[in-house]
């Protein structure tokens, strides 16, 4: 059985039409690149393939400084801390760092969910030294890092070199995160 003319062009006619529309699959080097013109978020289109949803701009404040003063360190529970650095041993007293965090405000009270995991602390030290914990990892319900707000080691106050404050971190394998003569906390939500 053989096609009439007309139908065999309308139907290869029908076939290519059909094959342009939805093209081969591209992979996505290939295809063209994003715009970089920006739109107000009202007009922005969202693609799926990015996430789940928009990132949400984050309603925490951010930067939170920790308050260092006398009255505000006195007030809280103080703990025993033994730790090794540089293969010298250490029996130093003071504040767990969540706990300061917790009594400042800084951290809440209940587990981190959501948009507090974005959160870190950095710790800045006298001498320009700088270190990072994610609140995350502080949090007793997560990561449950040791970390401590030190002012007294071997029964004496830090000595100069070393304090007033020092941050140790009992379970670093090393103690690159022990900032000396440490003089701001300040915990900070990620851009």
């Amino acid at each position: 059985m053989t096609m009439p003319k007309h139908s065999l062009i309308t139907a290869l006619a029908l076939l290519l039409s059909a094959c342009a529309s939805t093209g081969p699959a591209r992979s996505p080097a290939a295809q063209s690149p994003p715009s970089t013109t920006t739109k107000p978020a009202e007009q922005e289109a969202h693609d799926p393939r990015l996430r789940a949803s928009p990132p949400s701009a984050s309603s925490l404040p951010s930067p939170v400084a920790v308050p260092l003063d006398a009255a505000t360190l006195a007030a809280l529970p103080r703990e025993p801390i033994t730790a090794t650095a540089h293969g010298n041993t250490l029996h130093c007293d003071g504040i767990a760092l969540p706990a300061l965090l917790r009594a400042t405000g800084a951290m809440p009270a209940e587990p981190l969910r959501g948009a507090q995991l974005t959160r870190y602390v950095q710790v800045d030290a006298r001498d320009g030294y700088r270190v990072l914990f994610s609140l995350a990892e502080l949090d007793p319900t997560l990561g449950n890092r040791r970390v401590f707000l030190t002012d007294r080691c071997e029964g004496k106050p830090l000595a100069d070199d070393d304090g007033p404050l020092r941050l140790v971190v009992p379970d670093d394998a090393r103690p690159a995160r022990w900032a000396r003569q440490v003089q701001a906390i300040t915990v900070i939500v990620s851009p």
